[in-house]
């Protein structure tokens, strides 16, 4: 298997100049929608007659480079601009940092464009309390390089400080220990908070809110932030957080970032969750009302040990922090809800891999666990695959070994052997072998080659306890096998004695099959209400079906969803199946182009791709 620790997402060639820490000094200027600022990087040469350091940016303004500590200006070179990557930024290093051990600290003085794509400006109108702006960042993959000029790739980690300036009714936060804010003495309209982060981590983690933010204490750890309208709403949502800590912290060794947050977002956050050391950011659409999809922070939690403290080397190699994080996840399931919870979750995800498997097509290159990703912008390439097909063969592993406790050990080795380090699949594998060498026999069979560069659905289908899954099977089968004359069987009991995550299986069942008649559709609607569910992932599906049958009247209601809600998962796929929905096609077109500025920049792009691609193969 190849070992290449080559990242194809970044102009910085880290072999010769590693960045050591960040300083950053920021004002945030949302009049002007940018931040406007300066950030000191301080490197460690590698190697001797090393002249140049080499960052990635995008779309920034470079005024000045400096060295910190003479003020020495130093000559730079701005390349010409990619298109995935955006601009490598060239310094001339100082003639005492060229040899190697030689460390040098060197400030940059610049400003963001007001369409970076790791920052997204909100008007008030576009926030719940409708009274004051808002901002925050969202730098996975590769888009720290529109908010810093840094060595944007996850093979480099670096502990970093911030100055934030912010208008004085503000609140900022960072993916760092809070040290407290003081009024600006040059400006009392405006106040400056203080943030470190100790721990090295990459750049895609480096995080920013500034809104009316308040917090509640949800554990002795814990704080949710959000503005007023919806904290108490998440208060209550999130209030296993603590709880899950602790489980984490049993399998995979001590929590070492201090405070764990939340920060629930407006609307337009394009994902789930991003694991922001020290301030896990989530989506409002977790607000079920029942606790029902809070797995969502399981799945943060875990990452603070796999992806913020083991990471993997460059994208290529992502699974390694989603496959794990999703396998770990589901043992926090197991030890909050059962063995059978777990099994349960994992058979939700194999679907899940097929409709990311089924989207791209099986023969696709981003269909294996480890995709070819250079010159590719790895949003191109974001799918279910990392997550499930990494998480699938983590189970299959534990399943050869044959006892949970001894992989769970493994588990702790491994988080204990590569924290605080970025790695390769190579390295996983030869760790696993080696920690398992008085039982390298049951990994004979294992097919190395399937799993990491075969596309499609991985060569292994593991065995699952369906006992949570086997009624909801039941209920699709009924429905698929129904007649007209059936239909007046099913009625609202029928999801009485379902879990919200039984339904969500239940509809993701449906969608496997052949669509339903439109009097199916009528009558499931009728049964149902699925359209006035609290659960967005119900709401999601629901609508889904409903395409899929070219059920009409479901259009506004789709249309709506796709657009209040724009989290990537849902915006991209529903617009995308509004798209193929030929009498709504036209409609979903307009709706995009009418929201495209509110949305976040990375859906936009996204949204906006897919249908480009849709009008050409459609011509």
């Amino acid at each position: 298997m190849a070992d290449s620790k080559a990242d194809f997402c970044s102009f910085s060639d880290r072999q010769q100049v590693v960045t050591t820490k960040l300083s950053l000094d920021w004002d945030i200027n949302f009049s002007e929608r940018k931040i406007n600022g300066s950030v000191q990087v301080a490197v460690r040469t590698l190697g001797n007659d090393v002249a140049k350091l080499v960052l990635d940016t995008k779309d920034l303004t470079i005024f000045s480079v400096c060295d910190e500590v003479t003020g020495e200006k130093l000559d730079f070179h701005l390349a010409e601009p990619d298109k995935a990557l955006g601009t490598s930024l060239s310094i001339k290093l100082p003639s005492s940092a060229q040899t190697k051990g030689a460390e040098c600290t060197i400030r940059i003085t610049y400003e963001t464009s007001p369409s970076a794509l790791a920052l997204q400006w909100l008007k008030p109108s576009q926030t719940a309390g409708k009274n004051h702006p808002y901002l925050f960042s969202q730098c996975q993959a590769i888009h720290a390089r529109s908010m810093i000029p840094c060595q944007d790739t996850p093979g480099v980690k670096a502990p970093y400080e911030a100055k934030v300036t912010v208008p004085v009714d503000l609140v900022a936060l960072m993916s760092a220990e809070r040290l407290g804010d003081e009024l600006c003495p040059s400006d009392s309209s405006k106040k400056t908070f203080l943030f470190k982060q100790s721990v090295p981590i990459p750049s895609y983690l480096i995080a920013i809110v500034v809104g009316l933010l308040e917090s509640r204490t949800i554990g002795p750890r814990s704080k949710v932030w959000s503005e007023k309208e919806n904290v108490d709403e998440g208060a209550y949502e999130f209030a296993e957080t603590e709880e899950m800590l602790s489980i984490a912290e049993e399998l995979m060794g001590p929590y070492v970032w201090g405070q764990y947050d939340l920060l629930i977002l407006p609307p337009s956050f394009p994902y789930g969750g991003m694991e922001n050391p020290c301030l896990t950011f989530v989506t409002a659409t977790l607000l079920a009302g029942d606790r029902s999809l809070a797995n969502v922070v399981a799945h943060e939690i875990t990452h603070s040990w796999t992806g913020n403290l083991v990471t993997n080397c460059s994208w290529e190699h992502f699974w390694l922090n989603e496959g794990f994080t999703v396998f770990v996840e589901r043992k926090i399931a197991a030890r909050m809800h059962g063995e059978k919870q777990r099994h349960f979750e994992a058979i939700g995800g194999w679907k899940d891999l097929q409709n990311g498997v089924e989207r791209f097509g099986v023969t696709h290159g981003y269909t294996n666990l480890i995709p070819s990703l250079k010159g590719v912008n790895p949003d191109d390439a974001f799918s279910a695959v990392p997550y499930e097909k990494g998480s699938t063969l983590l189970f299959y592993l534990e399943t050869l070994v044959g006892c949970k406790d001894e992989f769970e050990e493994f588990l702790r080795s491994y988080i204990q052997k590569f924290k605080h380090q970025s790695i390769t699949t190579q390295d996983f594998k030869d760790y696993l072998l080696s920690y398992f060498q008085d039982k390298q026999s049951v990994f004979d069979d294992v097919d190395w080659d399937a799993w990491f560069f075969q596309p499609g659905m991985p060569p292994i289908k593991p065995s699952y306890d369906t006992s949570l899954s086997s009624g909801c099977l039941d209920l699709c089968q009924r429905w698929c096998h129904s007649s007209s004359t059936d239909l007046h069987s099913f009625s609202s009991e029928d999801l009485k004695l379902l879990t919200s995550k039984q339904v969500v299986e239940t509809l993701s069942l449906l969608l496997l099959e052949p669509p339903l008649s439109l009097q199916h559709i009528e009558s499931m609607k009728d049964c149902y209400k699925l359209g006035a569910s609290g659960n967005a992932e119900i709401k999601f599906r629901w609508y889904r079906l409903c395409i899929r049958a070219e059920y009409q009247p479901i259009i506004p209601q789709a249309l709506d969803f796709a657009v209040k809600w724009g989290r990537l998962k849902f915006a991209r796929i529903l617009f995308g199946d509004l798209f193929k929905f030929g009498v709504a096609r036209d409609q979903a077109i307009a709706r995009f182009h009418q929201h495209k500025a509110d949305m976040h920049p990375i859906t936009a792009a996204m949204v906006e791709k897919d249908l480009l691609e849709g009008q050409q193969s459609s011509v």
